[in-house]
C-alpha cells in the first residue's frame, strides 16, 4: 500500500508499512493501533482503512532506526495512546489529532512494554534496562523506578483493581509489585526460560504468563501459587490475552498459531491457522467478539467465538533487502526477510502478487530483460525462477552450498549469474536450468554480481575486499580491483566504461573498467555503503547504506547533489526506474520509498 500522507521530503510514495510488533484496541473498539518499525498505524476496525500514522521526525542521526515502536496502550478514555520504542523513550500521542503530547525519558535501553493503570493516572513502562518505571500520566513526571529484575523486562500489566503491577522478564521470573508503593510483593519462579508476556483475568484472580519454555502458566494472583500449566505450543509464547468475560485465554506463538484455551479446564478450545510467520501479539476487542493477532507481515481479525477469519490488514512487510524494476517500469519486485517475493504496482503502490516457495529470507531479485520472468536468490541456497505474470514457479536452480546473496541476468536473457556466501559465482542456462560454469577465486562471501551492459564481462564484489572481473564467455578472470574494505555493491555505468562500488569503508569508488585504475573516491557524511546504482542516463550515482540515507552523486565530478532522509533503518537497495524519473530505495524498516527525481 502506498501512503501519501506523512511521506519524507522528496518521496512520492511508500510501499509497505513496516513490520508490526504489537496491537491494541481503543476502549470503544472502533480503532486498532499497530506498532511498527516506522511508527504507529491506526486502523478503522470496521472499514479496514488506515486512519492515521503516528510518527515523529528522527532527523538524520545514525540511530534513526530507533523510532521502531515495540508496544502501544490506550488510556482508559481513549484520548491518549502511549508507545514504547527502541530509542529508550515513552511517547504520549493525542489520538484525535495525531500530535505528540509528551516524551518521557529516563530509561537507558529500549522500552518493550507500556500499560496504563485502570484509573488512568499512572503509566508503567518496562525496558531492556531491567527496570519498570511509573510515570504520572498527566504531567509525565517519573513517580517511581522498580528494580530487582536481572534481565530485560518484556511485559508489564496492572491488575484490574490497580493495586498490583505484574512484570515479566528474561530472568525467567514474574514479579508482583505494590502499585502504590513500588514494593515487591511476590516473585513467581516456575518458568524455565524467558517470560515474554503477562495478562490478568478480568476478575483479577488469575495471572497468565507466556514463556520461551513453550508453556503458559496460570497463577493465583493473591498467593502466587501455580494453578495450571497449559502446553501445546511448539515454540515461544509471545503474547497472552483474556477475553473480556474471562472464559477464554488467547495465546500467540512463534509457532505461527494462535491458541484459544478454556480457562476453567485448561483445555485447548481452538487453534487459529493463517499466520505464516510467528505471532507477536494478541488482543481482544472490548466487546469480546473479535480477536486481533499480529505477525511481522499482517494483522488478522478473527471471530472470537468461531475462530473464522474476519479481516486481514495487509501491506506490512518485513525488512526489504533487494528491489528491482520491471523493464517497462510498471512493477517493482521486492525481496524481503519474510521468505517471500512481492510484486507491487509502481504507479499505484498497491500489492499485485506474492510469490511463495523459498524457505528462508530472500536477498536478491532480478527481472529478465523481456520482463517475463523474475529470479530470486535466497538463504535457502536456491535461485527460483517465477513467471512474472502469473507468479507460478518455472524452475529451481540448485547447486550453491550456502546463501545465494545476489542474482543477475545477462543482457540477452540467456544466462543467470548467481553469487553466494560459498565464495562462488555460478552461471546458469536459463532455458534448461543447468549450471554452465562456476567461477572461483573469491576467498570470502560474495555480496553482489552484475553483467556489463554489453554482456561480455561479469563483475563480482565481496567481503574479501575485491571486485573481480570475469570473461562472461569463458569464465576466465580478467582483472581484480583491490579495496581497503568489504565490497557490498557494484554497478556499471550505462556505457560500461565505469564500474562503481559501495564499500564498508564508507566510500563510493569509481573504476575505469578497461584499465582497472581508480578514477574517483566519493566521500561525505555517509555510513557503510550497502547499495549503489547508476541513473540510466549515466549522470548520477545513487547510494544507500547503514546511515539510513539515500545520496545522489554527480557521476562526472563526484559532488554530492542531494540527500534523501526518511528511512528508519539501513538502506539495503537502491534502483532507478527505467525512465529515470523515480529512485526506489528499500530498507530494513520494511518499506520501499519512491523518490521523485522529475
Amino acid at each position: 500500500m502506498t501512503t501519501k500522507r506523512f511521506l519524507p521530503k522528496g518521496a512520492k510514495a511508500r510501499l509497505g508499512k513496516g513490520m508490526p510488533s504489537n496491537v491494541a484496541y481503543s476502549p470503544d473498539g472502533m480503532q486498532l493501533a499497530v506498532a511498527s518499525t516506522i511508527g504507529i498505524w491506526l486502523y478503522d476496525v470496521h472499514s479496514g482503512e488506515t486512519h492515521d500514522l503516528l510518527t515523529r521526525d528522527t532527523g538524520t542521526r545514525p540511530d534513526a532506526d530507533r523510532l521502531t515502536i515495540y508496544s502501544v496502550a490506550y488510556s482508559s478514555d481513549g484520548s491518549t495512546l502511549a508507545s514504547g520504542s527502541h530509542d529508550q523513550v515513552v511517547c504520549l500521542w493525542d489520538v484525535a489529532t495525531g500530535e505528540l503530547k509528551n516524551t518521557l525519558t529516563g530509561h537507558t535501553h529500549r522500552v518493550l512494554s507500556v500499560a496504563y493503570s485502570p484509573d488512568g493516572n499512572t503509566l508503567a513502562s518496562a525496558s531492556w534496562d531491567n527496570t519498570v518505571r511509573l510515570w504520572d500520566a498527566a504531567t509525565g513526571e517519573l513517580k517511581n523506578t522498580l528494580t530487582g529484575h536481572t534481565g530485560s523486562v518484556n511485559g508489564v500489566v496492572y491488575s484490574p483493581d490497580g493495586s498490583t503491577l505484574a512484570s515479566a522478564s528474561w530472568d525467567n521470573t514474574i514479579r508482583l509489585w505494590d502499585a502504590a508503593t513500588g514494593e515487591l510483593k511476590n516473585t513467581l519462579t516456575e518458568h524455565t526460560d524467558w517470560v515474554l508476556s503477562v495478562a490478568y483475568s478480568p476478575d483479577g484472580n488469575t495471572l497468565a504468563s507466556g514463556s520461551r519454555d513453550e508453556t503458559i502458566r496460570l497463577w493465583d494472583a493473591a498467593t502466587g501459587e501455580l494453578k495450571n500449566t497449559l502446553t501445546g505450543h511448539t515454540d515461544s509464547i509471545m503474547g497472552v490475552a483474556y477475553s473480556p468475560d474471562g472464559s477464554t485465554l488467547a495465546s500467540g506463538s512463534r509457532d505461527e498459531t494462535v491458541h484459544l484455551w478454556d480457562v476453567a479446564t485448561g483445555d485447548l478450545k481452538n487453534t487459529l491457522i493463517g499466520h505464516t510467520i510467528y505471532v507477536n501479539g494478541v488482543a481482544y476487542s472490548p466487546d469480546g467478539s473479535t480477536l486481533a493477532s499480529g505477525d511481522y507481515n499482517t494483522v488478522r481479525l478473527w471471530d472470537a467465538a468461531t475462530g473464522t477469519p474476519k479481516k486481514t490488514f495487509t501491506g506490512h512487510t518485513e525488512y526489504v533487502i533487494g528491489i528491482a524494476y520491471a523493464p517497462d517500469g510498471s512493477t517493482i519486485v521486492i525481496a524481503s526477510g519474510n521468505y517471500n517475493v512481492r510484486l507491487w504496482d509502481a504507479a499505484t503502490g498497491t500489492p499485485k502478487k506474492t510469490l511463495t516457495g523459498h524457505t528462508d529470507r530472500v536477498y536478491s531479485v532480478a527481472y529478465s530483460p523481456d520482463g517475463r520472468t523474475v529470479a530470486s536468490a535466497s538463504e535457502d541456497n536456491i535461485v527460483h525462477l517465477w513467471d512474472a505474470e502469473t507468479g507460478t514457479p518455472k524452475n529451481r536452480l540448485t547447486g550453491h552450498t550456502e546463501t545465494v546473496v545476489s542474482v543477475a541476468y545477462s543482457p540477452d536473457g540467456n544466462t543467470i549469474a548467481s553469487a553466494s556466501e560459498d565464495k562462488t559465482v555460478r552461471l546458469w542456462n536459463v532455458a534448461t536450468g543447468e549450471c554452465k560454469n562456476t567461477l572461483t577465486g573469491h576467498t570470502r562471501s560474495i555480496e553482489e554480481v552484475t553483467y556489463s551492459p554489453d554482456g561480455s564481462t561479469i563483475a563480482s564484489g565481496g567481503r574479501d575486499k575485491t571486485v573481480r572481473l570475469w570473461d562472461a564467455a569463458t569464465g576466465e578472470l580478467k582483472n581484480t580491483l583491490e579495496h581497503p574494505g568489504s565490497v557490498y555493491s557494484i554497478a556499471y555505468s550505462p556505457d560500461g566504461s565505469i564500474l562503481v562500488s559501495g564499500n564498508r569503508d564508507s566510500t563510493v569508488r569509481l573504476w575505469d573498467v578497461a584499465t582497472g585504475i581508480l578514477k574517483n573516491t566519493l566521500t561525505g557524511p555517509i555510513g557503510i555503503v550497502i547499495s549503489v546504482a547508476y541513473s540510466p542516463d549515466g549522470s548520477t550515482i545513487a547510494s544507500g547504506g547503514d546511515d539510513k540515507t539515500v545520496c545522489l552523486w554527480d557521476a562526472a565530478t563526484g559532488a554530492l547533489k542531494n540527500t534523501f532522509t526518511g528511512h528508519n533503518h539501513t538502506v539495503g537497495s537502491v534502483v532507478y526506474s527505467p525512465d529515470s524519473s523515480t529512485l526506489a530505495s528499500g530498507s530494513g524498516d520494511g518499506t520501499v520509498l519512491l523518490w521523485d527525481l522529475s
